[in-house]
Formats: structure tokens, sequence, C-alpha cells
């Protein structure tokens, strides 16, 4: 064979190869835009947009309440073992502290992004919780004698009760958005 028919069947070859390519790409392009069937359940893209990031808030506001949990523990635990905690423990509160910190980074975030869509009443909640959170803090520390159990108890109490408002009010309206978006 000439050089010339081999460049031609190379020629031929490719162009068939790049139209296949083509082809292939707009096809998936084309299914991937097709409206659902009617008999179909999707979410529109704005309220699935708004789900995900109403997930994401509630993921980190169950981080902040585990390193909390923690870090509580901790705190209660020194208030009670009092100059005779391990040092150990004390090095772990410290880096649980840090870690809470990072976490309240986080729910700062989350309550701008409440705000960014509109959501008053889940964000003031989530701040009141925060905010109850940075009060128990305040109050409940190491070398801290002269607080009771039953304080820390109902401070306690009230961070719980906060966290689960917060959570019901997020539940109706993740809910609501999943009913909303259902299509027929």
């Amino acid at each position: 064979m000439s050089t010339e028919v081999l460049w031609q069947l190379f020629d031929t070859s490719s162009k068939i190869g790049i139209g296949i390519l083509i082809t292939t790409f707009f096809t998936i392009i084309f299914l991937h835009r097709r409206p659902s069937t009617p008999s179909s359940k999707s979410t529109s893209h704005p309220d699935q947009r708004r789900l995900m990031i109403l997930e994401g808030i509630s993921a980190d506001v169950g981080h902040l309440s585990h390193v909390f949990a923690k870090y509580s523990s901790l705190v209660i635990e020194s208030i009670q073992y009092g100059k005779h905690w391990p040092e150990a423990r004390k090095k772990e509160l410290e880096l649980v502290n840090h870690e809470l910190v990072r976490e309240f980074k986080k729910l700062s975030d989350a309550e701008s992004k409440l705000l960014m869509l509109g959501e008053k009443t889940l964000e003031k909640t989530l701040r009141l919780y925060a905010s109850k959170i940075a009060n128990f803090r305040r109050q409940v520390y190491v070398g801290r004698t002269d607080i009771k159990d039953e304080t820390i108890v109902a401070m306690k109490k009230d961070i719980n009760l906060l966290r689960e408002q917060f959570y019901e009010f997020l539940s109706k309206k993740y809910d609501r958005l999943l009913s909303g978006a259902i299509s027929p």
C-alpha cells in the first residue's frame, strides 16, 4: 500500500472517531438536560440546592453537639475531681476546647447561610443554641468549685431543649421543601 492510501485511511478513520465523540457528547448533554417524565419524582435545582444546604447545616450542628458533649463531660469531670484531676485529662480538655472553637466558626457560617436563605426563625434558634453553649462555657469551667450539680444539669437541659427546637424547625422546613419539590 502506498503512503497516500494509508494517509486517506487514517484521515477517514480519525474523522469518523471525532464524529462519534461529538455525537456521544451531545447525546449525553441532551439526555442529562431532558425534562423528567410526569410520573418520575424529582426536585427542582433550586430546591435541591436548598435541601443540600440545610443538610450541611444539620451536620454542622450535629458536630457541634458532639464536641460540646465531650467538652461538658470533661469540664464536669474536672469540677468533680478538683485538684486531683489527671494531667492527661486536662490536655484532652484543651484539645476538645480548640475543637469546640472550630465548630463555633462553622456554626457562624451556618447562621449566615440561614439568613441568606431567608430562614430567620431557624437562624435565631441556632443563635440562641450557640449562645447557651457559650454561656455554659463562661459559667462551668475548670477550677470552679462553687457551682452546684443541679445548676449544671439545668443549663445542659436548656441547651438540649434549644437543640431539639432547632432540629424540629429544620425538619419541618426540610419536609416542606421535599413535599413542594416533588412532582405529583
